[in-house]
């Protein structure tokens, strides 16, 4: 069911962008394109019914990582360019395009300053990216790059953890292992984003979430969490095969059932260029 986000998510935002200055996603590009899981069918279904998302308009999808929202918009009949500071996350999204049957013009580059002409898009798109970026500027540029009418879409799809859950236990271990990681305990809501895109400039602000859940094998949910900020992207090797184990011994102790069903929240929030 589409429902309003009201709270704001537990983890520390400036901390996570601070975070996010050390890790390197490069290093996960493989374990992120097979093991993480994109956004679902319904996200791009509700952008097409609030009038966000439609056949042959120009968008552009700012943090794309291996490209789960910017081919998602292909899907739907959008001309679609994206970027992402990661050279090799691009190569994966040009790949799993490949697969989807699907063209969309990447480049490398960073959300704080675009490329692009001025009024160029008319939707830009920022998809699990946004607590990384320098959110002022990157909301200023996104601005900028609009079309007057157009739509920025800061959307997250997070796992959600509930005392007792597989989430929990694994957000747990992470600390352990990374006391240095910020992003758990997040209740997948992000309002503080509304300040962002009023001071840049947005208005007609709304936002929708709606929850699901997401099945993973064992081996795929190691796999998910290999791709995250707080193991690969900031582990050392011998660091990350050790938690692999431990994370392998848990899963078969306190959760054997397989699949696992791993509550996730999608949320979304639409500002316009007036």
């Amino acid at each position: 069911m589409i429902q309003d986000g009201e709270r704001e998510a537990s983890i520390d935002i400036d901390g996570t962008r601070t975070f996010g200055e050390t890790i390197d996603f490069g290093r996960t590009a493989k374990e992120y394109g097979r093991h993480r899981a994109g956004f679902p069918d319904a996200f791009f279904e509700e952008l097409i019914r609030l009038g966000v998302l439609n056949p042959g308009l120009a968008a552009l999808d700012i943090g794309t990582g291996t490209g789960t929202v910017a081919r998602g918009m292909a899907l739907a009949g959008a001309q679609v360019r994206a970027l992402d500071p990661a050279p090799h996350l691009i190569e994966q999204a040009r790949a799993l395009d490949a697969e989807a049957g699907v063209t969309v013009d990447y480049t490398v580059g960073a959300a704080e300053k675009l490329g692009f002409d001025a009024a160029a898009f008319d939707l830009v798109t920022a998809g699990q990216c946004w607590h990384w970026f320098d959110r002022p500027k990157a909301a200023a540029e996104c601005h900028r790059v609009l079309k007057p009418g157009g739509h920025l879409v800061i959307a997250h799809f997070d796992w959600i953890p509930v005392d007792g859950n597989v989430v929990a236990a694994t957000e747990a271990l992470i600390r352990r292992y990374n006391p240095a990681w910020t992003m758990h305990g997040g209740t997948g809501l992000y309002p503080r984003w509304t300040v962002d895109m009023t001071q840049a400039g947005f208005d007609g602000l709304r936002s929708f979430s709606f929850d699901l859940p997401v099945r993973y094998t064992h081996e795929d949910w190691r796999g998910r969490i290999q791709a995250s900020a707080g193991v690969r992207a900031s582990l050392d090797e011998e660091t990350c095969r050790k938690f692999d184990v431990e994370l392998a011994g848990i899963l078969a102790e306190d959760y054997p059932d397989e699949p696992l069903d791993v509550p996730h929240r999608c949320w979304a929030l639409i500002g316009r260029k007036p």
